[in-house]
């Protein structure tokens, strides 16, 4: 979000103070409304979205703790921060405990800190109203299933709820089983898997890809496994938007489609937020587009502050997307989406990462294969003896068949009866003869 969108309100009796503030939140580009009176600063809120709001503690015709209690009534979703030179602390516990204040800074305050702080608060304000958005547009689109006659961008949004739906019901049922993460991602990749324009086979050559790398570097299986989940549910966050924005290739969308699908991780994030013992693999994929050089998105951060997950998930993810933007022969295209890769490494990407797909890329090549073996199909194209090659899942998240299940004639009627009930043919993955 342009920084200018960003509203700060700055209160204070002090206007020494408030010129300060002020000079240090313009000087980061941020609009700036300021105040010597708490009482017309609540007329502000009432007319103006403010992300952040700042006030002193002790004002003559209303203190902070009084005034944030009003202005969390007006404006909830707003963050409150307390900055004062006040030292008592019984008040200032009245201002957290009344007016439920998220950041307390002292005066004099160190402008490293401050702007810190309003950094990390505008981005929860903006989280906020993220999702609050999210949440509508869903209600809206559930509104208008009946009459939009269950299209594509209807069944995305309503399979986002059954995802968060899943996710609670697999919290609350596995809150002593932190073993549990892959049948939740193996869940949660079936999703992926049912939509048209996600590529299911894409998202298992990058987890496969993951944990080779993940092994090559030697990391502990906790951390491999972590790679290799982060990389089934790379996209997730692709379900919950409009299918125009990947169901054709990045570089022919429009400038603002493309900002709009670096939110995806953003996306993901909140989706997977139920699910806390995949708090790891949703931190992987949302920063899975830094940069080791620093300049990536949605933080900035470089180097070894990205989380190592992250940093093999956008090797392995880039070292795909090349592969399969290449119109060369299948055998020549394994060292191609090689050399793109490593000539930004050091740049892009860390170069042990690199260096470790280097090591690993004939096995990258055969796991291609064996993915390559399987067929989709759905149940009136079944046969017997047929193996599948990937657990079934309703789209209410049940377990239909297991991986591994060899079909039966019975077994395929009952198959060929559900899908007889759904508004779309089953996508079942079997394992080629």
């Amino acid at each position: 979000m342009d920084k200018l969108a960003v509203q700060i309100l700055c209160v204070d009796d002090d206007e020494i103070v408030l010129r300060s503030l002020s000079r240090l939140l313009k000087s980061q580009q941020y609009s700036i409304t300021t105040s010597t009176d708490p009482l017309s600063a609540l007329e502000q809120v009432k007319q103006h979205d403010f992300a952040v709001i700042i006030s002193d503690m002790r004002m003559p015709q209303m203190d902070g703790a009084e005034f944030f209690s009003q202005t969390k009534s007006l404006a909830p979703d707003s963050q409150r921060i307390l900055v004062t030179g006040f030292a008592d602390i019984d008040t200032t516990l009245d201002a957290i405990n009344k007016g439920q204040i998220h950041g307390f800074i002292q005066k004099p305050w160190q402008n490293n800190l401050l702007l810190s702080t309003i950094s990390d608060s505008i981005e929860k304000y903006q989280l906020k109203k993220q999702n609050q958005q999210l949440q509508s547009q869903i209600a809206k689109q559930n509104e208008e299933l009946k009459e939009l006659n269950n299209s594509l961008e209807q069944r995305v949004e309503k399979r986002t709820k059954q995802i968060k739906h899943v996710l609670k019901q697999l919290e609350i049922a596995n809150a002593h089983e932190v073993n549990e993460h892959r049948s939740t991602v193996e869940l949660l990749y079936n999703f992926i898997n049912a939509n048209p324009y996600l590529d299911g086979h894409k998202a298992q050559n990058i987890a496969n890809t993951c944990n080779l790398i993940a092994k090559q570097l030697n990391l502990p299986d906790k951390h491999v496994e972590m790679a290799s989940m982060a990389g089934y549910l790379a996209q997730i966050g692709l379900l919950a938007m409009d299918p125009e924005l990947y169901k054709k290739p990045l570089h022919e969308l429009t400038e603002q489609q493309r900002k709009t699908f670096y939110t995806h991780p953003s996306t993901a994030q909140l989706m997977l937020m139920p699910a806390t013992h995949l708090h790891d693999v949703s931190e992987a994929i949302y920063h899975q587009y830094e940069h080791f050089n620093g300049n990536g998105l949605p933080k900035g951060i470089k180097g070894n502050e990205i989380p190592l997950a992250a940093m093999i998930l956008a090797v392995a993810r880039d070292y795909w997307d090349h592969y399969e933007q290449s119109a060369l022969e299948p055998s020549q295209r394994y060292q191609y989406a090689l050399e793109c890769v490593s000539r930004y490494s050091g740049n892009y990407y860390h170069p042990k990462i690199v260096a470790a797909l280097s090591q690993c890329q004939i096995q990258c090549s055969k796991q291609q294969s064996q993915v390559g073996s399987m067929q989709i199909m759905n149940a009136q194209a079944l046969k017997a003896n047929m193996v599948l090659g990937h657990a079934l899942h309703s789209h209410a998240g049940i377990m239909l068949l297991p991986k591994g299940h060899i079909f039966s004639a019975k077994s395929i009627e009952k198959l060929q009866q559900l899908e007889a009930k759904k508004p779309a043919p089953f996508r079942i993955m079997i394992k080629s003869m």
